[in-house]
C-alpha cells in the first residue's frame, strides 16, 4: 500500500526518505553510532529487501553522483600542492604496496574458498580498493583532513583511485574487445587513447589555473551565489568530461576541486558548498543500502566473514609496516592504516562489469557486496575511534618502527631548548595567543598537526613544530622543563570533553610527564568550561564570551590596559608571574 502509493510522484517517494533518513539518522546519534551506518541502513530498509520505498533509482543515482564529484571539488579544493609532492614517495610505495599485497593474499584467500581462479582475481582487485567518499566524510568530521595522516591517506587514495580507473579501463577494453582473438592492440590502443586525453585535460585544467582562475573567480566572487553557481557549474563540467573521456567523474571532480585551490576565495567556497556535499551523500549512502539483495547474501556469510577479517586487519598492517620501512612512527602508519580497512562503491561497479561481461556470477557480486557492508560499517566505527584504538594496541607496535624514525621531524630537534610558552593549535586563535606572547618578548614553540600550518608559521618566524596533542608520545620530545605556560586552542571532540578530546589527553600527558607551569585551555561551550574547571586547568580561555566582554568594556568606555585581555581577564589569573 505505501509503495503503491509513493509510486504516483517522485517527490512523495524523495520526501519519504528524507524523513526516514531523519528518523534512523536520529536513532543512530542516540546510540552514538555514526551517520554513514545509519544512512546505509536507511538504505537497506528502503530497498526492495524491505519497505521497498526507493525506486527511483535514476533520480537516487544521479543525485548521489553529484554529490561525489561535490566530495571531490572540496578535496581538490583544499589539496596543498606542495604537499601532495612532499609526500609523493610515501603515497605512491604505501598505495601500490597495499594494492600489490591485497590483490596477491586474496587471491590465494580466495583459491582457499573454493572460488574459481578468475573470480578469486575479480574479488582479489575489488578488495584492494578503499572509499575515498568514507574516509574524506570521516577525517573531516574528525577535523583530522589537514594532519599528517590523513594528507597521507589523500595521496594513499588518490593512487588508489588511479589504479581503479586502469583496471576498469583494462575491463572495457575487454568488454569493447569481446571475444576475438585478435582484439589485444585495440585494447591498448583504448588505453593509450584514454591516457592522451587525461593528459590534454590535464594541460587545458593548469592553463587556466595559470591565466584565468583568479581574474574569473575574483569577478564572480561579486556576486557570492554567481560564485557558487560557477564552482558547482564547473564541477560538473569536468566531471562529466572525465566520464566521457573514460577516466571517471571522480577525477574530474577533483581536478576542478585543484584549478580553484590556489585562489583566495577557496575557504568561501568550501564553506558554501559543505552542507550541498553532505545532503547530497544521504543519496550516495541509501543508494548503497538499497543496492543490497539479502536473499543473495545469506550465502555468502561464511566466506564474506573471512575475506572481511583480511581486509579489516591485513590493509592496516601493510600500510603500517610500509610506513615504518619509510621512516614514519608507528602511530601516524598505525593512524593511516585504519583508514584503509575498508572496500569502496567502485569494488562492486567492479564486480558489477565483471558480472555483464560473463566473467563472475552474480553469487560473487553478492559475496563482495556482503564484504563492502562489513568493512564499510566496522572501519567507521575503526576510523571514529582511532586514537582509543591506538591506545589499546600502542604496547604490540613497537616491531613496526624503525629505531631510526626520522621521516616526521622530532619536535625536540627543532624546538630548541627553551620555551616560556608551548602553544597547540595554530589556527586563528592559537595562531594570534602565540605571536602576541612572542611579541611581549616570550619564547613561544607553536605545535599543529597540520604540515602546512607549520610551514606558514616557520615563514613568519615563528619557532613551531609539527604535532598532534593527542599524541602522547609528543610531549616527551618537548622542552616542557622551564616552559611557564601550556596554551591550547585545538579543536573541540565532536563527543564533548571525554577521554578521547584532544585537551583531555594533553592534560593527561602534562601529569605523566610531571609538568609544573600552568595550563590554559580555550572552549566554546560552558559545559566544557565546567569540565575543565573540575579538571584543575588554571585558566579557561573563552573566545566568543571573553572578546564580547572586552567589547562592552570598550563600549563603556573602560580603560583596558592590554591589546590582548583575552590572555588575562580581570577576573581570572594572569599569565603574568
Amino acid at each position: 500500500m505505501l509503495g503503491e502509493f509513493l509510486a504516483q510522484s517522485v517527490f512523495y517517494e524523495m520526501a519519504a526518505l528524507l524523513v526516514l533518513a531523519a528518523l534512523v539518522g536520529f536513532l543512530g546519534q542516540t546510540l552514538r553510532q555514526p551517520l554513514v551506518v545509519s544512512f546505509i541502513a536507511v538504505g537497506i530498509i528502503a530497498g526492495p529487501s524491505a519497505l521497498g520505498i526507493a525506486r527511483s533509482e535514476a533520480h537516487i543515482d544521479l543525485l548521489a553522483e553529484l554529490g561525489i564529484a561535490v566530495l571531490l571539488f572540496l578535496v581538490g579544493l583544499k589539496l596543498d600542492l606542495d604537499l601532495v609532492r612532499r609526500l609523493g614517495r610515501v603515497a605512491l610505495t604505501t598505495g601500490l604496496g597495499q594494492v600489490g599485497f591485497t590483490a596477491a593474499l586474496g587471491f590465494v584467500i580466495g583459491l582457499a574458498l573454493g572460488l574459481g581462479a578468475l573470480t578469486s582475481l575479480y574479488v582479489a582487485v575489488a578488495l584492494t580498493f578503499s572509499s575515498t567518499i568514507i574516509i574524506v566524510k570521516l577525517l573531516s568530521d574528525k577535523k583530522e583532513i589537514d594532519s599528517l595522516h590523513g594528507q597521507i591517506a589523500l595521496g594513499l587514495l588518490i593512487v588508489q583511485d588511479v589504479v581503479v580507473v586502469l583496471a576498469m579501463i583494462l575491463l572495457s577494453a575487454m568488454g569493447v574487445g569481446g571475444d576475438g582473438g585478435g582484439e589485444g592492440g585495440g585494447a591498448g590502443a583504448d588505453i593509450a587513447l584514454v591516457l592522451l586525453y587525461g593528459g590534454a585535460l590535464l594541460a587545458v585544467v593548469m592553463l587556466f589555473v595559470r591565466f584565468a582562475a583568479n581574474p574569473l573567480v575574483e569577478r564572480l566572487a561579486e556576486t557570492p551565489e554567481l560564485l557558487v553557481a560557477f564552482a558547482l557549474g564547473w564541477t560538473t563540467l569536468l566531471a562529466a568530461v572525465g566520464h566521457y573521456l573514460g577516466f571517471g567523474k571522480e577525477l574530474g571532480g577533483l581536478l576542478a576541486g585543484v584549478s580553484l585551490a590556489s585562489t583566495p576565495y577557496r575557504e568561501a567556497l568550501a564553506a558554501r558548498l559543505a552542507s550541498l556535499r553532505d545532503f547530497l551523500l544521504l543519496f550516495f549512502f541509501i543508494g548503497l543500502g538499497a543496492s543490497l539483495d539479502l536473499s543473495v547474501l545469506g550465502a555468502q556469510v561464511g566466506p564474506a566473514a573471512v575475506l572481511s577479517l583480511f581486509v579489516l586487519v591485513g590493509n592496516p598492517l601493510i600500510v603500517l609496516v610500509i610506513m615504518g620501512a619509510l621512516g614514519y612512527r608507528k602511530r601516524t602508519g598505525f593512524l593511516t592504516g585504519l583508514t584503509v580497512a575498508q572496500i569502496s562503491e567502485f569494488s562492486l561497479i567492479f564486480m558489477a562489469m565483471g558480472v555483464s561481461l560473463g566473467h563472475v556470477d552474480t553469487e560473487a557480486l553478492g559475496l563482495v557486496t556482503l564484504v563492502g557492508l562489513i568493512t564499510i560499517a566496522a572501519s567507521t566505527y575503526m576510523i571514529s575511534y582511532s586514537h582509543r584504538l591506538y591506545g589499546v594496541f600502542e604496547p604490540f607496535l613497537g616491531v613496526f618502527e624503525r629505531r631510526d624514525a626520522d621521516r616526521e621531524e622530532r619536535a625536540g630537534a627543532a624546538a630548541g631548548s627553551r620555551a616560556d610558552a608551548v602553544v597547540f593549535g595554530l589556527g586563528r586563535y592559537g595562531g594570534a595567543i602565540a605571536e602576541r606572547l612572542s611579541a611581549r618578548g616570550w619564547r613561544v614553540l607553536g605545535v599543529d598537526f597540520d604540515p602546512g600550518v607549520v610551514r606558514q608559521w616557520r615563514e613568519r618566524g615563528l619557532d613551531v613544530v609539527f604535532g598532534d596533542a593527542s599524541d602522547p608520545e609528543l610531549l616527551g620530545h618537548l622542552p616542557l622543563g622551564r616552559a611557564r605556560w601550556i596554551v591550547a586552542a585545538v579543536p573541540e571532540h565532536q563527543g564533548g570533553f571525554t577521554h578521547e578530546d584532544p585537551r583531555h589527553v594533553l592534560l593527561r600527558g602534562l601529569a605523566e610527564q610531571g609538568f609544573a607551569g600552568r595550563t590554559a585551555l580555550a572552549v566554546h561551550h560552558e559545559a566544557a568550561a565546567r569540565a575543565l574547571d573540575d579538571a584543575g586547568v588554571d585558566l579557561v580561555l573563552s573566545p566568543f564570551r571573553d572578546a564580547a566582554d572586552q567589547a562592552v568594556d570598550l563600549i563603556f568606555g573602560k580603560d583596558v590596559p592590554s591589546p590582548t585581555p583575552v590572555l588575562e581577564p580581570a577576573d581570572q589569573r594572569s599569565f603574568a608571574d
